[in-house]
């Protein structure tokens, strides 16, 4: 039942902001819509859940509003003319996606209002992804909310002259929280319930805009990452990289139906960042062995990407992957890591990419203080635990 109130969610929540123009009041009603399903449904649970819970929502909120005589005022702020149907709509999800990623939010406010309104997140749980406040989170929310409101956002998908650059916007917030439940929580390395609602939305993505190459690469990325998901940790629980990784346990459809939609995505063209990312992934996907890597072609998809997204994270992967070509020069790619500490101050993936390249160096001593920075970054404990048992392998080569 748990997953049809979350398959349900983003639905119920869509067509009754359409209904009722009011977020808030949207998000109300769903969540008591879900409560009597709670307690009606063990007797009998009916055909079409997603449109029980759609119905029984918005008639909640025509009650709400009838009774708080405040039709007439709520109306006018979001809504579209709805006719006043009870199904929701097939782009509904998609209208609630596009307003929560409108470009008048800031990024943090769009993950927050994301994750609330689309994928169900709680309050509390989405503080956690975040590594915030519960407190600060629940008055992201809020605000962002009533900037909605008040700036009278319309609740749509944006006309065609305006998709490219909005698109970009939702794709870069489902990325976040797809990365954010692949980094795990501050217990676990992965929380695969947030991985999931991220498949989820990019899969909506590429059903309601199947001309858009880059909602299938985005779909193509997460599919090919989570292919691998089951080989990242050992029977201990313990972080194993991917160099080390059994690939007899990666997922092959998952690998399949990744490479399928990359390579969609990628003919399609002009090739934007989540295209090339997905090709990176696809790369790594169809090597048969760490040592059988295509590391040229890795550098070079690197290189187009630095084209279309010159971060200073992809720069840092960038030259992790030009570490190991076999005319890899280590001291010039150390200086090129070394170069991208202002940039990447805090991020500890950056003094644990450092120590690696020190230690094949043979500058041990260094590498091992290197790990102490990255020690002290991270919070998550299987990346620590990864991090001390690299350290104490330095420790038994010296």
């Amino acid at each position: 039942m748990d997953e049809v109130f979350r398959e349900a969610w983003p639905v119920v929540v869509a067509s009754t902001a359409r209904l009722t123009g009011d977020l808030d009041l949207a998000e109300d009603c769903t969540q008591e819509a879900v409560e009597r399903a709670l307690r009606t449904w063990p007797a009998c649970v009916p055909d079409n859940p997603a449109g029980w819970l759609t119905t029984t929502a918005r008639r909640i909120a025509l009650d709400r509003l009838r009774r708080e005589a405040t039709l007439r005022r709520k109306l006018p702020l979001l809504v579209e003319p709805a006719g006043g149907e009870d199904e929701p709509g097939p782009t509904d999800p998609l209208r609630l996606v596009f307003t929560c990623c409108h470009p008048s939010l800031a990024l943090e406010s769009q993950v927050a209002l994301t994750l609330r309104l689309v994928c169900g997140v709680d309050v509390a749980a989405v503080a956690a992804v975040l590594l915030a406040g519960e407190a600060g989170i629940a008055r992201r929310i809020t605000r962002a909310k009533q900037k909605i409101a008040a700036a009278r956002i319309p609740f749509r998908v944006p006309p065609d002259d305006e998709l490219p650059a909005r698109l970009d916007a939702v794709l870069t917030v489902v990325h976040l929280v797809h990365t954010a439940g692949h980094r795990g929580s501050r217990t676990e390395l992965q929380n695969t319930e947030l991985t999931g609602r991220a498949a989820g939305l990019a899969r909506m993505l590429v059903r309601l805009l199947p001309g858009e190459p880059e909602p299938q690469a985005l779909l193509g990325l997460i599919l090919l990452t989570e292919a691998r998901g089951p080989a990242r940790t050992d029977s201990a629980g313990d972080l194993v990289l991917l160099a080390d990784q059994d690939r007899s346990r990666w997922d092959r459809a998952l690998i399949r139906r990744g490479l399928a939609l990359t390579t969609a995505a990628l003919q399609r063209g002009p090739r934007g960042r989540f295209a090339l990312q997905a090709g990176v992934a696809g790369l790594h996907a169809m090597a048969p062995s760490w040592a059988e890597t295509d590391w040229a072609q890795i550098v070079t998809t690197y290189d187009a990407l630095m084209q279309v997204w010159p971060s200073p994270v992809v720069a840092l992967n960038r030259a992790a992957a030009r570490s190991r070509l076999q005319s890899a020069d280590l001291a010039a790619v150390l200086r090129e890591i070394d170069d991208l500490a202002p940039a990447l101050a805090g991020y500890p993936y950056l003094p644990a990419a450092r120590a690696d390249v020190l230690a094949r160096l043979g500058r041990s001593e260094e590498a091992a203080a290197v790990y102490d920075e990255a020690l002290t970054l991270t919070v998550n404990p299987v990346e620590r635990r990864f991090l001390v048992r690299r350290q104490t392998d330095l420790a038994t080569r010296r």
